[in-house]
């Protein structure tokens, strides 16, 4: 048998009727860009945030370029970020002309060092962008008393933990802005790309609502240099219809996680998420510490078993920023953790029979290992 990394089908079945005819609406009347059902989940996913403004992007790099320069961020600032991430956390701060300022991460966690977080802060620091990796929520509460001792801007990265609770609120809500990407692979994901910015500042959603649309006010009226970036209706309809099972699905995958570690924490050189008790985890990626990584991960992958690595090269060591000087052992515990790190089967409708033949491969493979 073999095992997908993620099977995108149940979620389809369940959601079906209601996206097919959603779509097929949004066909006739032909409302593609900025429809009224891409406002209405603009509000539904706002409220479902805890935030007061939404505002739908093309994609959870488009939030945080468009975030960061509704913040007037831009050439000559720099931007505090974890290199243990996806590269599009440091790209977004590229694109406004800004520097990217890498920090090591929490090995538990994987969200950023605070213990360390103050030492990167120079006089051009203007924004500390926490990542909710893997669908865990950053320690929030350190972040925003650096943020507030140095008067900097937060920038949440909540591209994969929509839902995640941190002391009972929802992430996005935290910062000036919070990011979310609906790239299908996502706790809520879209039938392609599609990204969303919230925040409680009504200045800084009149601004991104600008941003996104050319800059302008009107129709032919530009206030700013704006961007084209829009979620487009038929997107917003599949979200729409999806967010109603949500939470539902994000239950699951807690149910799957919960399921996982019975017996993980049985196999030796396993070491299974970390789950801080003021915070909920959506697991919106499954990921374990192995030893002999790369040899488990090719021979899982040969077995059938869809395991992935996110991230192999923290992004202080990626070719892309070779010119902002890094050398390796500058950020020792994201580079350990990116030689460890593998990522395991997990979406809400994986059987409790696959997860069985994902931990027993993988337990025959560190045996023999």
């Amino acid at each position: 048998m073999s095992i997908p990394f993620v099977d995108f089908r149940p979620q389809y079945d369940e959601v079906k009727s209601e996206v097919d005819a959603g779509v097929k609406k949004v066909f006739e009347t032909g409302n593609f860009i900025l429809g009224q059902e891409e406002k209405d989940f603009e509000v539904s996913f706002a409220k479902y945030c805890d935030a007061q403004y939404g505002i739908g992007v093309n994609s959870g790099t488009d939030a945080l370029h468009l975030a960061l320069r509704a913040l007037d961020i831009g050439p000559g600032d720099e931007v505090i970020v974890p290199t243990f991430t996806f590269i599009a956390s440091a790209l977004a701060i590229s694109y406004t002309g800004a520097t990217p300022v890498f920090a090591d991460i929490e090995e538990g966690t994987y969200a950023i060092d605070t213990k360390t977080l103050e030492s990167r802060i120079t006089e051009k620091t203007k924004a500390i962008m926490p990542v909710h990796l893997y669908g865990q929520p950053a320690n929030l509460n350190e972040v925003l008393a650096v943020a507030k001792k140095h008067n900097l801007k937060i920038v949440e990265d909540c591209a994969q933990a929509h839902g995640a609770l941190y002391e009972n609120k929802k992430v996005g809500s935290f910062g000036d802005i919070g990011c979310f990407s609906f790239y299908p692979t996502k706790g809520l994901g879209a039938f392609g790309d599609g990204g969303f910015i919230s925040t409680n500042d009504k200045d800084l959603y009149d601004k991104v609502l600008m941003l996104r649309d050319y800059g302008r006010k009107g129709r032919y009226e530009h206030i700013i240099k704006g961007y084209n970036s829009r979620l487009d209706t038929v997107q917003a309809v599949v979200l729409e219809a999806k967010l109603k099972h949500f939470d539902k699905w994000n239950k699951m995958r807690n149910e799957a996680a919960a399921y996982y570690d019975t017996f993980l924490s049985q196999i030796d050189g396993v070491q299974a998420p970390v789950i801080r008790e003021n915070r909920t985890h959506t697991f919106q990626t499954f990921a374990i510490r192995v030893r002999n990584r790369d040899v488990v991960c090719e021979q899982m992958q040969k077995k059938g078993i869809g395991v992935l690595i996110h991230y192999p090269i923290p992004i202080h060591l990626q070719e892309a920023y070779s010119e902002l000087k890094y050398k390796k052992g500058d950020l020792p515990a994201s580079e350990k953790i990116a030689d460890e790190i593998l990522s395991l089967p997990m979406f809400p409708h994986i059987k409790k029979e696959q997860i069985d033949l994902v931990c027993a491969t993988l337990k025959e493979l560190l045996a023999n290992g």
